[in-house]
């Protein structure tokens, strides 16, 4: 295996960068914060609860309040954290906080349309 002409230039498919990348990521993290907020509040309404121990106990203690603090504070950490990784891998943590949101909306969901 040789590595002549190897290249370290960082490109993803479709010429997307980095940046761009990063910037859809963000996107993602807005739509799966909502996602997440707004069905965990609709299946306390129909009577579920809250799984994860911290948010129940933000969600019992300031309500959605408590619930959106919870959320803002994952989120700087993300941007703190972010600015310790060299540009090309920034797209990460986006990554790292929209999908495990959007993985609880769907799960909200799911566990929602159970119940209905």
């Amino acid at each position: 295996m040789s590595s002549e002409g190897a290249s370290l230039h960082h490109r993803l498919p479709g010429d997307l960068t980095p940046v761009d990348l990063e910037r859809l990521l963000w996107g993602a993290v807005v739509l799966a914060l909502a996602a997440d907020v707004a069905t965990t509040f609709v299946g306390l309404h129909l009577g579920l609860s809250e799984s994860n121990p911290a948010a129940r106990g933000a969600i019992e203690g300031y309500g959605v309040g408590g619930m959106l603090a919870l959320k803002a504070f994952a989120v700087g950490v993300g941007l703190v954290c972010r600015l310790l990784l060299e540009q090309v891998y920034r797209p990460i943590v986006p990554a790292g906080l929209a999908v495990p949101w959007l993985a609880a909306a769907l799960l909200n969901v799911y566990t929602i349309a159970t119940v209905l």
